[in-house]
């Protein structure tokens, strides 16, 4: 790593990642023949952008502009703004400035909320889009601005269809309910966030490894029927539910009765044990959507992911396959799929 945060290269990508994860999104970046560089803490950069997102990219856009000025200085806006004259304006701009996951770039928060409320008051309000809820569909160009330790700014973008994330720097923080039993909860709900479509109201849900109910319990409030799997007692409200069908047996143990709509799993368990269960599940089609949480191993974490990867596909049939380390996943990765029928 090194010593001071280096400043990335125009035309070239800059990718954001957890701390600590920096050494694994390198060694995807590599395999891909990407080219990539440690710029620092939570920070890579490649030459090329691979077809494949790597998993533990969680937000990567192409490098317009860096600056370093000497010193730390402020870059000035008017700087800025000229580096960007360059952007297309014929689709609306989402601004955002952030920092990187680290504990040396979380210092930089409030002068990252400082530069994205100047950016945005010099730009035509016209060109800005407030909503990222509709950045996909209006075409969006998601315009970055990375406020890294050591003065270090680097302005990029990425078209809003094309981009891994559209929260500030990949990290999409979910508020946690009142009456959620754990940060599982949030983990789902990051990962619904990203789908094209999400579980609604009829739809039958399968949750492997329930309990205490964090996931069954957010399925729940979106109006799905849910079968919560697990040996161990729910929240006794969830047990009460009319909407929830307790199986007290193993997940592995367990046989759905008719198809699902979507399977759900969060087990903290050996990790090819549960892919080989989920790919079970997609090759007797017994659910036409997934969304999985697979814990890691303390190493060889690549290896082990692309082991992952080929189950799930070769073994199981599953199609359209995500594997991404999400801002509420720690030592895990979050992966979602489908089946065509």
């Amino acid at each position: 790593m090194p010593a001071q945060t280096l400043a990335a290269q125009p035309g070239r990508w800059l990718w954001t990642c957890r701390e600590g994860f920096e050494g694994h999104l390198f060694e995807e970046l590599t395999w891909a023949g990407a080219g990539p560089r440690l710029l620092g803490p939570a920070l890579v950069e490649s030459e090329q952008r691979p077809d494949v997102p790597p998993a533990f990219g969680r937000a990567v856009e192409k490098v317009i502009n860096t600056w370093a000025p000497a010193g730390g200085a402020q870059v000035p806006v008017e700087d800025i703004r000229a580096a960007m004259s360059g952007l297309p304006t014929r689709v609306p701009w989402l601004v955002r400035a952030y920092t990187p996951d680290s504990a040396k770039g979380n210092t930089q928060a409030g002068r990252a909320e400082a530069l994205e409320a100047a950016v945005r008051a010099a730009l035509p309000s016209g060109r800005l889009l407030e909503d990222d809820g509709r950045a996909r569909e209006a075409g969006a160009l998601l315009v970055g601005l990375c406020v890294a330790p050591d003065g270090v700014l680097t302005l990029g973008a990425v078209s809003a269809r094309e981009a891994l994330s559209l929260a500030p720097g990949g990290r999409r923080r979910m508020k946690r309910a009142g009456e959620s039993p754990s940060r599982a909860a949030m983990k789902l709900e990051e990962a619904l966030d990203g789908l094209a479509h999400e579980p609604g109201r009829g739809d039958v849900c399968v949750d492997l490894g329930a309990a205490p109910g964090g996931w069954t319990q957010r399925l729940v409030a979106r109006g799905a029927r849910v079968v919560a799997v697990d040996p161990a007692k729910l929240m006794p409200e969830l047990a009460r539910n009319s909407r929830v069908q307790h199986v007290q047996e193993s997940a592995f143990a367990y046989a759905p009765e008719e198809s699902a709509d979507w399977l759900f799993c969060d087990m903290a368990w050996r990790p090819l044990e549960v892919a080989q269960l989920l790919a079970k599940w997609g090759r007797r089609r017994w659910a036409r959507n997934l969304v999985a949480n697979i814990k890691l191993p303390m190493k060889d974490k690549n290896p082990l992911l692309l082991r992952v990867r080929q189950i799930l596909v070769d073994d199981g049939g599953w199609e359209g396959l995500t594997v991404r380390q999400l801002y509420h996943d720690r030592d895990e990765v979050t992966v979602t799929a489908h089946r065509m029928r």
